[in-house]
């Protein structure tokens, strides 16, 4: 077996057991009522909605519904939209949902595009395609009288799922805004999704190599993605350049126009916010859809007024990798939902649920605040994440195509430190395609130093540059040093999250009088 092939089977078996952990979380049920409720009626079918782009075929969506026994004209109940993780499919067991369908709820599960039963090819939550195939879903929830209405075509309607069925969510809501003038969706439990694809598939254009095979290889069991897609993620991690139109190879589509519409960072380019609660989880130490992302949607997807009523939760989780190059940390933990709620992320979003759908009084605390877990596994709460503190670093460099990765005393502990991070100062880097890796790190020495959650960012110069001013997004963290402990900058040629993607000639990127840009919490 080749090297790309053994790389690209590996990272896939990642991608699946990281999913099953994921839908083992979202659906367990830690808590059950006494008495066990009536077995709900499920609902097995598809619809119909738009062609593929280039096809006049109408796609087949195919979806369960499950209907508690308890639930009639005469007592509807709100409802909860369920989706999988990419390269999954729909839950068909009733009992994976039986905290929902016991404590009030309907619910509704669906395979999207390209994956399960439905028909098509993903076209990744492009409001176009998708968004037509989320709102043809609720329309279906509209005309079920034993589901609650807030009016025509309004359902009480909640959704929960993870990653790629986290965008959908975002999506929905955002298209139902952009038609009807309303967001319909009354709540939102998103966990590890993105703002901006490709901010997070490539960075600065860097691609995120261990991932992008990752998504081309689950989406081979189904051929999910049109063969033009698989080609160009297939390619960008095999060359190091994201096919972004700059490179003209015939047949492979522009991934950023491909890309450019996926998201809530671009319908807030739109002029649309959601004004509706949000509960959101995030990972700490996802290396594909890292902190920032669900920061990002924190700060520009919701109204100020929705933020009052929506919680923002960051655990120690998420898409992971062993981080072994620069060396990180091995933790899972959810200190956050436990001090919330007393249990992991779904029980916090039932609890949540119960308070936006149902008026119930659960006595949940942590509202418009954001909570975030550290690698030690407890849980910091503020109330902004901005660096706002400034600590000046000097001379950070690093070689390039090789070598070894240095960290750059920043601050001695003791410091708490939750929110986004960069650098700022003045770039010298004379070689052609300059790279470098940047994160943040703990430790007593240099040596010892091992990177906070698992996250660096890169930069990338295409041409030399000499003495330019520069900012570098350094990877949002939260974390307490200890007194003993020092907080560094790392600065590597080489990450084994984007394998293959250092400098393309030797040299060396030195960034002069640089200053650390960090929110440190009092």
């Amino acid at each position: 077996m080749s090297r790309s092939r053994l790389l690209t089977s590996t990272i896939a078996a990642a991608l699946t057991a990281s999913a099953a952990v994921l839908i083992t979380g979202l659906t367990a049920t830690a808590t059950t009522p006494a008495v066990a409720a009536a077995a709900p009626k499920v609902i097995n079918g598809c619809l119909s909605s738009v062609p593929d782009p280039g096809s006049t075929d109408p796609v087949q969506i195919c979806y369960s519904l499950f209907r508690p026994a308890y639930a009639t004209r005469s007592h509807p109940v709100p409802v909860i939209m369920h989706s999988h993780g990419w390269g999954g499919s729909r839950t068909t067991d009733p009992a994976s949902f039986r905290r929902w369908l016991d404590g009030g709820y309907a619910v509704l599960s669906f395979d999207q595009r390209g994956f399960g039963e439905s028909g098509g090819t993903a076209q990744v939550e492009n409001p176009d395609v998708e968004g037509h195939d989320v709102r043809a879903l609720v329309d279906l929830l509209a005309h079920k009288r034993w589901i609650q209405q807030d009016g025509p075509g309004d359902p009480r309607l909640g959704a929960i799922g993870g990653s790629y069925g986290g965008g959908y969510q975002f999506l929905g809501a955002f298209e139902e805004l952009r038609a009807t003038g309303r967001p319909v969706f009354d709540a939102l439990a998103p966990e590890i999704t993105w703002n901006d694809l490709n901010t997070s598939l490539a960075p600065q254009g860097v691609v995120r190599t261990e991932w992008a095979l990752a998504l081309s290889a689950a989406a081979l069991p189904t051929q999910a993605l049109s063969p033009a897609v698989y080609q160009a993620l297939v390619q960008g991690a095999a060359t190091g350049f994201w096919p972004d139109g700059s490179l003209p190879v015939p047949g492979t589509p522009n991934m950023e126009q491909f890309f450019e519409k996926n998201g809530p960072r671009w319908q807030v380019s739109q002029g649309r916010k959601l004004d509706i609660p949000v509960l959101f989880g995030q990972g700490t130490t996802d290396t594909l859809f890292n902190l920032q992302q669900g920061l990002d949607n924190w700060r520009t997807a919701i109204t100020r007024h929705a933020r009052r009523h929506s919680i923002f939760v960051a655990y120690n989780g998420g898409h992971t990798l062993p981080a072994v190059y620069p060396r990180g940390v091995d933790v899972a933990s959810d200190p956050c939902s436990k001090k919330l709620a007393g249990g992991d992320f779904s029980t916090l979003a039932k609890r949540f649920m119960d308070e936006q759908l149902r008026g119930k009084d659960t006595g949940l605390t942590g509202y418009r605040k954001l909570h975030l877990a550290t690698p030690a596994s407890t849980c910091t709460t503020v109330g902004r994440v901005t660096a706002s503190t400034t600590y000046d670093v000097g001379t950070v460099a690093t070689t390039e195509t090789g070598g070894a990765a240095i960290a750059y005393p920043v601050a001695k502990g003791p410091i708490r430190v939750a929110g986004s991070a960069y650098l700022t100062g003045n770039l010298t880097a004379l070689g052609v395609n300059n790279r470098a890796f940047y994160g943040l790190a703990v430790g007593t020495t240099p040596l010892d130093a091992t990177l906070v959650q698992n996250n660096v960012m890169p930069l990338n110069v295409l041409a030399p540059v000499n003495g330019a001013p520069r900012r570098i997004e350094l990877p949002a963290v939260a974390v307490d040093v200890p007194a003993g402990q020092t907080l560094y900058v790392v600065a590597s040629p080489v990450s084994e999250t984007f394998i293959g993607m250092g400098s393309r000639t030797p040299g060396a990127v030195v960034l002069q009088d640089t200053v650390a840009h960090l929110h440190v919490v009092p």
